[in-house]
């Protein structure tokens, strides 16, 4: 490893790699067998049996992947913009306005749409207030729009953010790789306490393992605060200069590989132990491309684009997957007609992320992002920087 000056406030390359992400829970979410809208029909559209099993099984690992990257660039981005000084209600105030005004929207879209009628009060409001997945019950931790339920995690991340980062600041530069590897054994606790501590029955309708094993492994945000902190953990690194002497072609691959040790593991070590250390490595390498200026495809003005609405696209996949393969009736369809289902799919996600992005989230963060009273024109840079945060 190397070291040198971070000299860009953004970091465009991270922002491009946020909607292949996104994309890659939009595969996980499309080719499953059982959707986590009760009744648990399939989603997967192939007629064709074990095509439809093929691709299910290759992307069964990709929603864990896209969520444990998600939750560790939060906490990168959010500490390589923190502001030294900043008073914590102005700090909250941006955070908040940045995920509830879209988490909103498709609360109220998806209520009309199904949830008002399968959901109960205890399910819905916990929701709206992103609570749920702090309740052990699976009619609830995934209640109303399931894919917010990570946003529970980022408000939990969020409200503790600026005491987290008062002890991250405290650790000496030379033992910051020691504290993140410190994050990771804390995610190999998490496996272990999961796979064989927390009870194994009753069965999981949508996992091999418990409901229980499922909500503490996966759904708990308490746990995924060890992502969150090994990110604002990388974050100092980069500022400080670190650089890791890798390219990202060679940090894809790691990726790859451990994609491919998630099968081979115990499942509950699959949910982000296996992938996480090469997930930091991309992040780190990526950013670090970013601070001395080497941008590449990913930087482009499209990838950019698609980067910025990612948000909104993984928040309307449960109202454009899930609903939509119910209004369907749950029918599978010849290869042909499926392949065309997902695009169609993909194409009405991504216009709706757009939709949150261009007339919900934007608006409301140039809104409510700070008092009107004390607004000031912000540099180019933050406000691009602003965007990328997730």
């Amino acid at each position: 490893m190397s070291t040198a000056t971070p000299s860009l406030a953004k970091l465009p390359t991270l922002t491009g790699l946020r909607f292949f992400a996104a994309l890659s829970v939009f595969f996980f979410h499309i080719t499953l067998s059982n959707s986590p809208i009760p009744p648990n029909n399939p989603i997967n559209p192939f007629a064709d049996a074990q095509l439809g099993g093929a691709l299910e099984t290759i992307f069964s690992k990709a929603g864990y992947l896209g969520v444990s990257f998600f939750f560790i660039l939060s906490g990168f981005v959010i500490a390589w913009s923190y502001k030294d000084g900043e008073k914590n209600t102005a700090f909250w105030r941006r955070r908040l306005v940045k995920i509830f005004p879209n988490h909103i929207v498709m609360w109220i879209v998806a209520m009309v749409l199904f949830a008002a009628a399968i959901t109960s009060p205890a399910g819905y409001l916990s929701n709206l207030f992103l609570l749920n997945s702090f309740v052990p019950d699976g009619s609830i931790y995934v209640a109303v729009n399931p894919p917010s339920w990570t946003l529970c995690s980022e408000l939990l991340f969020y409200m503790l953010f600026p005491l987290l980062y008062v002890l991250v600041k405290k650790i000496k530069v030379q033992r910051l790789w020691l504290w993140a590897g410190l994050m990771v054994v804390g995610i190999l606790a998490v496996a272990l306490i999961t796979q064989f501590v927390i009870s194994d029955s009753p069965k999981s309708a949508l996992t091999p393992i418990s409901t229980l094993q499922f909500w503490f492994g996966y759904i708990f945000p308490v746990p995924r605060l060890f992502e969150f902190v090994l990110g604002s953990i990388l974050a100092r690194l980069v500022m400080q200069g670190v650089r890791v002497r890798l390219n990202l072609p060679v940090t894809l691959l790691l990726c790859l590989g451990g994609y491919l040790l998630a099968y081979w593991v115990p499942f509950t070590f699959s949910f982000t132990a296996a992938m996480v250390v090469p997930l930091a490595l991309l992040i780190v390498v990526a950013a670090g491309r970013d601070a001395d200026g080497k941008l590449g495809v990913l930087a482009s003005k499209p990838m950019q684009f698609l980067g910025n609405i990612s948000f909104g696209f993984y928040l309307c996949q449960g109202v454009t997957i899930f609903y939509a393969r119910i209004a369907m009736g749950n029918g599978t369809y010849p290869t042909w007609l499926a392949i065309l289902t997902i695009i169609g799919l993909f194409l009405l996600t991504l216009l709706g992320g757009w939709l949150l992005y261009t007339f919900v989230e934007m608006p409301a963060m140039r809104r409510w992002a700070r008092p009107r009273s004390i607004a000031k024109p912000t540099p180019a840079p933050v406000r691009q920087l602003q965007e990328e945060v997730s």
